[in-house]
């Protein structure tokens, strides 16, 4: 029998279950953290002896070199001709849905002439290289490599660098086949802090990397915080979220296993629902406790929901959406009559799923927008990966004579006014006597 948390927003002391209920500890472990510091610094040092120390400890691989565990283009190629066709097809529509889509996020350069011939603008170039961290052995998500690969290939990325676990070298044929549709450059059989390591300093072998994206495991999301700096990093992600609002006409199996969706990803994952119909409510929870029987992750679900689930009754959807701003999640799902005047009214969410037939599990795989999304409450200001992180901007100035003049003298007032008499002179040079 599943027992989950039931709250009511008109009940006293909301606020604060509510807040307590979102309470996730994100900050790393000291003793973790402490193990990460020493492998980068080790990695940083010895470069390619110390990976392959810590892949054959960790991994238990024997490799002799990191040429080794570099995986030939052959390889990924054969990958992916080796999949069954109905597989082939569905990996090569997503990635082609999830391509589209980026492409449209393309930023562009511009300037603009003013008056006196002065030009100013902007440039919008492509990061160099790109690092690709993708969970691998049992835990292997293709779906990552797509999300994470693509949008980097549409930005201009030169060169795109994955690296991938093989614990006692077992392979995920569909992440490698995966890594081929997407044109990734280089696929090095390597994973936890120390392929973080070799990405954000470079070894003989593993190319240093401009920014490193993708998920992983606490020593992995411990890794990126520290190269951070050295390298760009996608974020740091916390448990997935599901939150899903109702207006009590949804079918509730619908809604039961939407909350698995997430529930069912990790112990700490948070799946939870609002809804103004207190009768809704009971028929989904009566769901969660029919279907439960058949997930065959059902201890990983049962966990989540009893820990960190909730049904919430609320006044209406109005103060659904205030609730939902609040908890700004990672994925909101609206399964009401009118969705659209409903996300009108919805400022922070990772992503939202309009209307009852669309479920979450859509987006994670093929929809086209991505599912690397801001969690634990950080949608409040950030956004999902895209085609933006792997390009950056440099402001164009090009001062004509005429603006010389203008723009000289303010700078040099201004200049002045701070204390920054070299700041002014410099200005002050270009002005005509």
């Amino acid at each position: 029998m599943l027992t989950i948390r039931k709250l009511s927003s008109t009940d006293v002391g909301f606020d604060a279950a509510l807040k307590q209920l979102l309470a996730f500890e994100g900050a790393q472990d000291d003793k973790v953290d402490a193990v990460v510091a020493d492998i980068l610094k080790d990695v940083k040092a010895r470069g390619d002896v110390a990976v392959l120390e810590y892949t054959q400890r960790f991994d238990k691989l024997q490799a002799g070199s990191m040429a080794a565990l570099e995986l030939p283009q052959a390889e990924l190629k054969a990958a992916l001709n080796g999949l069954p066709a109905v597989q082939r097809s569905a990996l090569e529509a997503a990635a082609e849905r999830v391509r589209i889509y980026h492409e449209k996020q393309l930023m562009t350069s511009w300037n603009y002439t003013e008056p006196d011939g002065t030009m100013l603008g902007q440039q919008v170039t492509a990061l160099d290289r790109v690092g690709l961290y993708v969970p691998g052995g049992k835990a292997a998500y293709p779906s990552s490599v797509l999300m994470n690969a693509i949008p980097a290939k549409v930005a201009g990325v030169q060169e795109l660098i994955m690296v991938v676990p093989t614990p006692n070298g077992e392979k995920n044929q569909l992440v490698l086949a995966a890594a081929a549709v997407c044109g990734v450059d280089q696929v090095f059989c390597i994973g936890g802090a120390q392929a973080v390591g070799a990405l954000a300093y470079g070894t003989q072998t593993v190319p240093q990397v401009d920014k490193i994206v993708g998920p992983g495991n606490a020593y992995v999301a411990a890794a990126k915080r520290r190269v951070f700096g050295v390298v760009g990093i996608d974020m740091v992600a916390g448990p997935s979220e599901i939150l899903v609002i109702s207006d009590g006409l949804s079918d509730p199996d619908w809604t039961a296993m939407d909350l698995f969706s997430q529930a069912e990803h990790d112990e700490l994952a948070q799946a939870i629902l609002l809804c103004p119909d207190a009768e809704f409510l009971k028929r989904v929870e009566a769901s969660l406790n029919k279907l439960l029987s058949e997930m065959p992750r059902q201890d990983i679900i049962k966990t989540s929901l009893q820990d960190r689930g909730a049904l919430i009754q609320v006044r209406d959807l109005d103060e659904a959406a205030a609730i939902a701003n609040y908890i700004s999640p990672e994925h909101l799902e609206l399964s009401v009559a009118d969705p659209v005047s409903l996300t009108a009214k919805i400022k922070h969410a990772g992503a939202i799923f309009m209307g009852r037939q669309s479920c979450e599990a859509v987006g994670d795989y093929c929809a086209g927008p991505n599912h690397v999304l801001p969690t634990s409450r950080t949608a409040r200001f950030s956004s999902p990966l895209g085609v933006y992180d792997f390009q950056k901007r440099s402001s164009l100035i090009m001062l004509s004579e005429a603006g010389a003049q203008t723009l000289g003298k303010i700078a040099s007032t201004l200049a002045m006014g701070e204390g920054l008499q070299a700041h002014a002179r410099s200005a002050e040079y270009r002005l005509k006597p």
